[in-house]
């Protein structure tokens, strides 16, 4: 199925980039588990390792099954191109590597997930590249942390673990006006209820491992490039506008357009870095999409009901969630995300970590596990857990305090939900604090 912007989401969350098996007339895509495709002949191998022709080589690079998923996810976010890879923080991984060098950094958000902190506070220094972390509600701060050696602008659209919603708009002017690409994870999002090209972001990235398969069962990432970034604009980004050695000489921006980071990411990011989803994990995915927006709907749904309750809670000091009318981030929310704020949040419990730690042992629909986006309600004391490498200055810049549940809303009966929830708080306040 080509893409039409005609089609309605519900519509291209099936169908696109999916075709009948052309060899046996298979309707469901299949899972192609193989390592390497036979050439036609010499001049067809040659071809396709020199980038003059596009086919499959070798699972590491292409899969018939993995092409399926990137352009239905590049069509569902309206992007040019996609590439998928093992998972969320390989995506992310694979957004900076085409852009970043020695001694180059990327301005990014303080609201993260504390993985991807600890990934761009601390590891990509091995590479020689930095980050700077900026509260981005602070737009000047964001204007004034970018300088010479800034090479990208990094934010999530709905911030895990809090649910925040960054104001899209702004910063995308903000990268535009310093000649930036603005690098969105749409994870807590997904295209349904945001579609961050549509506000200005040059990559989207995502974990496909939680909304978009949504029954966890396997991890992966996705990087899909928007195609409208002039990457010959300056004498930024090397890797994308000037000669490629590995390919005599070809520019990727000069030979490829809008889809000259696609290929980048296959052609030397896969090729070299070697972070492949495995065709059955894009099975997977492609199976969860089909019903992706159903099950946001339902998520939204049960987050709202869930998030009014526990605001009311007398267990509970305060809730994150950006659907409420109190919350500082409401209107903003309607603008970026009009379908619904997403189904994740935070709730602040009183008695600080102690009776964290009670409430979360005491659940018995929800389950604490260190994923989001699931069918299931999931809970996690991310102080303890996800942000526990970072320092308590950092958890709180993150919204991730000792006093900090993140809950990740599922698409189970709200009633029975708030029936958990309601125990499992009497309980944690029953303990010396």
């Amino acid at each position: 199925m080509a893409k039409n912007p005609t089609y309605g989401f519900d519509t291209l969350q099936i169908h696109a980039g999916a075709r009948p098996d052309p060899a046996t007339g298979a309707r469901q895509t299949p899972i192609y588990q193989s390592t390497a495709f036979v050439f036609r002949d010499a001049d067809h191998a040659a071809a396709l390792f020199n980038l003059q022709e596009v086919g499959y080589i070798y699972s590491r690079l292409t899969n018939p099954t993995i092409a399926v998923l990137q352009e239905r996810l590049a069509t569902l976010e309206g992007g040019a191109g996609a590439v998928c890879c093992s998972s969320g923080h390989a995506a992310q991984l694979m957004a900076l590597f085409p852009l970043m060098s020695p001694g180059k950094n990327v301005v990014v958000s303080t609201r993260l997930y504390g993985g991807t902190v600890t990934q761009f506070s601390q590891t990509i220094k091995r590479f020689g590249w930095s980050a700077k972390f900026i509260d981005f509600d602070d737009t000047d701060a964001v204007k004034a942390a970018i300088d010479d050696d800034t090479r990208a602008v990094f934010c999530e659209a709905i911030a895990n673990p809090g649910g925040y919603i960054t104001d899209l708009t702004a910063i995308s002017k903000i990268s535009d006006e310093a000649g930036l690409p603005l690098i969105v994870d749409n994870t807590s999002a997904t295209p349904y209820l945001c579609r961050p090209i549509e506000f200005g972001a040059t990559l989207v990235v995502h974990s496909t491992t939680k909304y978009l398969t949504g029954n966890g069962t396997v991890t992966g990432g996705c990087v899909i490039d928007s195609g409208k970034f002039d990457w010959s604009a300056s004498d930024k980004f090397p890797s994308l506008s000037a000669p490629e050695p590995a390919y005599h000489g070809l520019k990727f921006h000069e030979t490829f357009g809008e889809l000259a980071f696609t290929f980048h990411g296959i052609a030397i990011g896969l090729r070299d870095l070697g972070m492949t989803m495995n065709p059955q994990a894009a099975h997977y995915t492609l199976m969860g999409i089909e019903t992706l927006s159903l099950r946001m709907q339902r998520h939204v749904e049960n987050a709202v009901t869930l998030a009014n309750w526990l605001e009311q809670h007398e267990a509970i000091d305060s809730v994150t969630y950006a659907g409420l009318k109190s919350s500082p981030y409401y209107k903003r929310a309607k603008k970026i995300c009009p379908i619904g704020s997403g189904a994740l949040f935070t709730i602040a419990i009183k008695g600080g970590y102690k009776a964290c730690i009670k409430f979360v042992d005491s659940l018995e629909i929800f389950s604490h596990v260190a994923n989001l986006g699931d069918s299931r309600s999931l809970v996690i004391h991310s102080a303890s857990t996800t942000h526990r490498q970072l320092e308590k200055e950092q958890q709180i810049a993150a919204g991730a305090g000792p006093e900090i549940v993140r809950i990740s809303v599922g698409i189970e009966d709200a009633n029975d939900l708030i029936a958990d929830l309601d125990q499992a708080l009497k309980k944690s306040q029953s303990i010396k604090l």
